[in-house]
């Protein structure tokens, strides 16, 4: 138990009863208790296994590498068609994580054991992503802005492609495009 992680037990104002007993199932997995993006993180040698975090509807069991896990109950979900590696199982009550602790402590250890087998997921790669037409025209006109865009990593290219694409209308994706600009000249992400 890491009193570094205690806040974010403290401090939950939803799901406190869910948290604990999650976190207690966690603790039996002998990994190392994190705080990590404002949420618990449990690692293996420095390595993300899965956190604990809440959201409105749910609270949720978040495995780094879930696609890679078995799944043998069917119960871990992807958050949206854009997240490639990670999945989770999520809880809308105590009762629910009460009655699947033994199938919640099998997948904690199946997924440290995948993290242990060194398998990556195979992740899309950048140029797979839908690029929008009206991003590519700018990046055509404007040398500045390709080399800028190359350069940054491919998470934050990624983050831009969806971002540019998810806007159904043409004005839409173009006056996105033309408020990050700027950001992508100088090296920023979309979420930085």
């Amino acid at each position: 138990m890491n009193p570094k992680v205690d806040f974010f037990f403290d401090k939950a104002k939803q799901w406190q009863k869910e948290f604990e007993k999650l976190r207690a199932i966690a603790l039996n997995t002998g990994l190392d208790e994190e705080l990590k993006w404002g949420c618990p993180c449990y690692t293996y040698r420095g390595k993300n296994i899965f956190l604990i975090h809440g959201f409105k509807e749910y609270c949720a069991l978040l495995f780094f590498k879930g696609a890679l896990l078995s799944d043998s109950h069917s119960i871990l979900i992807q958050q949206s068609e854009n997240v490639q590696a990670a999945r989770q199982i999520r809880f809308t009550e105590l009762k629910e994580i009460v009655d699947l602790e033994k199938i919640i402590t099998t997948y904690l250890f199946e997924a440290l054991e995948v993290e242990k087998s060194g398998i990556k997921v195979e992740m899309k790669e950048t140029k797979q992503f839908e690029m929008p037409e009206e991003f590519q025209n700018k990046l055509d006109e404007n040398s500045a802005l390709k080399e800028a865009f190359e350069n940054l990593t491919p998470g934050r290219q990624r983050a831009y492609l969806l971002y540019f694409s998810s806007a159904k209308q043409a004005k839409t994706r173009e006056s996105r495009i033309e408020k990050h600009i700027p950001d992508i000249l100088i090296g920023k992400g979309i979420n930085d």
